[in-house]
C-alpha cells in the first residue's frame, strides 16, 4: 500500500464517513433488527475488524455465521462501488471504513487491535491501525 498516500487517506476518509452515514445506516439498520447479531455483538460472540468486516472473536453457530456473512457481503457491496467512485481500492477503501467503525464502537463491544488481538472497547478511545486517517 505504498502508493496509500496522505491525499489519498483523507479523500478515502471523507468518502467513507459519507459512505457510513448514507449507505451503512440501511445495512446497520438490517444489523439491529437481527436479534441473533444484536445477542452476538453485544455478548463479544463478533466483533468489528481492522479490514471493514465482521469478524467471529469465538466460533460462531451456522445461523450467525450466515448472519455476519450476508452483512459481509452488503458491506464489501457498498465499498466495492464507493472505492471505484474514489478511484481507490476496495481495500484501501475497507481500511478507512474499518477505522471509522472501530471508533464507533460502544464500551463493551469488541474490535481488532492493530495487532490482530480481539479487544473489548472501554470509555476511552480504541487502539487503531496506524494507517487510520
Amino acid at each position: 500500500m505504498a502508493a496509500y498516500s496522505i491525499r489519498n487517506g483523507i479523500a478515502l476518509a471523507a468518502a467513507a464517513a459519507l459512505t457510513l452515514g448514507a449507505v451503512l445506516p440501511g445495512v446497520a439498520l438490517a444489523q439491529a433488527r437481527d436479534p441473533a447479531y444484536a445477542a452476538a455483538r453485544s455478548g463479544g460472540q463478533v466483533g468489528e475488524k481492522m479490514d471493514g468486516y465482521l469478524g467471529y472473536v469465538v466460533p460462531p453457530s451456522a445461523s450467525l455465521r450466515a448472519v455476519v456473512e450476508d452483512i459481509n457481503i452488503k458491506r464489501k457491496a457498498v465499498y466495492a462501488e464507493k472505492a471505484q467512485a474514489n478511484k481507490a481500492t476496495v481495500e484501501e477503501y475497507a481500511l478507512t471504513s474499518g477505522c471509522l467503525l472501530i471508533n464507533q464502537t460502544k464500551p463493551g463491544e469488541k474490535y481488532q487491535a492493530p495487532d490482530g488481538s480481539w479487544q473489548t472497547r472501554g470509555a476511552g478511545a480504541p487502539l487503531r491501525d496506524s494507517r487510520c486517517p
